[in-house]
């Protein structure tokens, strides 16, 4: 089969695969990025910045059929370590949870039952907020995975790498959303 061939019969497959559709519906919002840009109650409150250190909220809907579960995301791929840094890290979120209140990540709203936190990079579960050296902006996203399983299978103290390449196995769809952050 010619490569053009095998190109057209792949499209036609892919067109008729009911996620790309779904996927496109899940959406992800935050009124603390909706701005575009990262609040000061999302700052940290160490490492030199003054912020509140408190998590973001967030909300997602139209997640595709057979959603199981969730996983939330912050990261922040510009920071300056060579692999980015990860601010917080929920996995195990029910099928039937559609948002984390503002401060679900440091314990001032709670988590829904069932849900965990995983070790983000600072080596323990919890949101971190931003706080970038000084210089350009940092683009820091949220990003919701609906998977396909009740629980992903890792550990409690499961790296956001780790986290990652789990959930990604198990995605049926993603939706993000970013702001930028700079002092």
């Amino acid at each position: 089969m010619s490569s053009s061939r095998f190109i057209a019969a792949l499209a036609a497959t892919l067109s008729l695969c009911p996620l790309t559709a779904q996927a496109a519906d899940f959406t992800v919002t935050s009124e603390a990025f909706a701005s575009g840009t990262v609040q000061s109650a999302q700052f940290s409150d160490i490492m030199g910045c003054t912020g509140e250190n408190l998590s973001p909220d967030i909300h997602w809907s139209n997640a595709p059929e057979g959603t199981k579960s969730f996983v939330v995301t912050v990261y922040d791929k510009d920071a300056p370590t060579g692999s980015g840094w990860w601010h917080w890290v929920v996995i195990d979120l029910p099928a039937n949870a559609d948002s984390l209140a503002a401060g679900a990540g440091n314990g001032k709203a709670k988590l829904p039952d069932g849900a965990r936190m995983t070790p983000t990079d600072m080596g323990a579960p919890g949101f971190l907020g931003a706080c970038p050296p000084e210089g350009p902006e940092h683009d820091y996203t949220i990003t919701v995975k609906a998977l396909g399983i009740d629980k992903l299978p890792v550990p409690d103290n499961a790296t956001p790498a780790m986290v990652g390449f789990v959930s990604n196995m198990n995605a049926l769809a993603t939706a993000t959303i970013s702001a930028k952050g700079k002092r």
